[in-house]
C-alpha cells in the first residue's frame, strides 16, 4: 500500500512538473522583427489616416511623423543586431584555428 502511494504521488509530481514545464513554451517564441514591422505599419497607417483627417500639416500628422521615423529607426536597429548577433555566432569557432 505504501509503494502504491509514493508510486502516485511521484507520477502526479512528474505529470504536474511536465505541464508547468511546457505550459509557458508558446509565450517564449522570437517574434522581435514582427513586432518591429507591425509597429512600423501601425505608425503609416495612423499618418495616411491623420493627414486624411486633419490635414498634411496639423499636429496629429505631425506627431505620427514623428512616431513612424522612431519606429523605422528602431527597425533598423533591430535588423543591424541581428545581423551582428548573426555574424558572431557564425565566426564564434573561427578563432580557435
Amino acid at each position: 500500500m505504501l509503494k502504491s502511494l509514493i508510486g502516485k504521488a511521484a507520477l502526479a509530481t512528474v505529470a504536474l512538473g511536465g505541464f508547468l514545464l511546457f505550459a509557458g513554451a508558446p509565450g517564449a517564441k522570437a517574434n522581435g522583427w514582427d513586432d518591429c514591422n507591425r509597429r512600423a505599419s501601425f505608425a503609416e497607417f495612423r499618418l495616411q489616416q491623420s493627414i486624411h483627417r486633419f490635414g498634411y500639416y496639423s499636429a496629429e500628422a505631425n506627431y505620427w511623423r514623428h512616431e513612424r521615423h522612431e519606429a523605422i529607426e528602431y527597425r533598423e536597429r533591430y535588423r543591424r543586431e541581428h545581423e551582428r548577433r548573426e555574424w558572431r555566432e557564425h565566426h564564434r569557432d573561427w578563432d580557435r584555428y
